[in-house]
């Protein structure tokens, strides 16, 4: 099992990643602020979108940190994991998620962002994972401290668990200034109907699902859907866990994935899931500093048109 932050090297590395490479060695001459002020300033723009509910703009690419960044206290896996952040910001990356739900997940997130130069432009993401109402502030506290942020960019309830205790409170917080966005996470595509039901009664700011060229039940109702709510949509488990890498990495990417600019099949499976409309990021997660730049590449340049989205799922579905 390949998981979604080590992705099997091509044995012939693109030209894409020995950029990477090349840059991250620059980076140890640099000024370390440099990169985050200057590197959209030489690259091709990011593609961004707009948050419904507020307008503000967000890169449409991401960073998880699901499983990769649960290393415990393991002072290399932690120094790895601070420059895939250093990685994810410097290539102009904002949104960063996590939750109670991943171990140590959110301490590495406060060891790299405690390692890095200020100020960061951190779009702080995290969860509420309690069935007990009573310990929603402490959790919600505890997970600040990990991070070391002053407030949550958003917090959204975990994989639905006691949501109807949760959003009342987190609204309340909201309406207060202590964290600005709200939303409700599923993922593995579960609970689908409890989640539109949710999405037609609650006026959430985010909503955060499972969807990829492989798992595409979303589109039927929910995508649409958060259209027309209002609501952004953050895209969770891009590559199955890595699974799907697993499937398509032993087969050549196509050739014609070169007329949207996808240098490898992640990029090519990050440029389906970010075309679709509806959607405002996408989260895939890494331990790979290199991926984590190749990742952020993949929000650059074009993107597919229905045509082409088709012609990628109809290609994957075939290998």
């Amino acid at each position: 099992m390949v998981n979604q932050g080590e992705r099997p090297l091509d044995k012939s590395m693109d030209a894409g990643r020995r950029r990477a490479l090349r840059y991250l060695a620059a980076l140890g001459a640099a000024p370390l602020l440099a990169p985050f002020a200057s590197f959209a300033q030489t690259s091709s723009p990011l593609i961004t979108r707009a948050i419904p509910s507020s307008g503000e703009r967000l890169p449409v690419v991401g960073l998880g940190s699901w499983i990769t960044f649960n290393v415990g206290n393991d002072r290399v896996a932690l120094d790895r994991c601070t420059e895939v952040v250093r990685a994810f910001f410097a290539s102009g990356g904002r949104l960063i998620d996590s939750s109670p739900m991943y171990g140590s997940s959110q301490n590495t997130i406060g060891y790299a962002l405690g390692k890095l130069p200020k100020p960061l432009p951190v779009f702080a993401a995290d969860k509420v994972w309690t069935a007990s109402g009573a310990d929603r502030a402490a959790q919600i506290e505890e997970s600040r401290g990990e991070w070391g942020v002053e407030r949550f960019d958003l917090l959204q309830v975990h994989n639905l668990l006691s949501w109807d205790a949760h959003l009342p409170s987190l609204f309340a917080m909201k309406k207060t200034g202590r964290v600005r966005y709200v939303g409700v996470t599923t993922s593995h595509g579960r609970r689908h109907g409890e989640l539109e039901n949710i999405m037609r009664r609650e006026p959430l700011d985010f909503v955060q699902l499972t969807y990829n060229p492989v798992d595409r039940e979303a589109e039927e109702r929910l995508l649409p859907l958060a259209q027309d709510r209002g609501m952004a949509v953050i895209v969770n488990r891009p590559f199955q866990q890595g699974s799907l890498i697993a499937r398509v990495e032993p087969h050549p990417v196509p050739a014609w994935a070169s007329e949207i600019g996808a240098r490898s099949w992640a990029q090519l499976i990050i440029k389906f899931i970010i075309s679709h409309p509806a959607v405002t990021c996408a989260i895939p997660a890494t331990s790979a500093a290199t991926h984590a730049r190749e990742n952020m590449d993949a929000a650059r340049g074009s993107l597919p048109d229905a045509a082409m989205r088709r012609r990628i799922a109809d290609h994957i579905a075939r290998l």
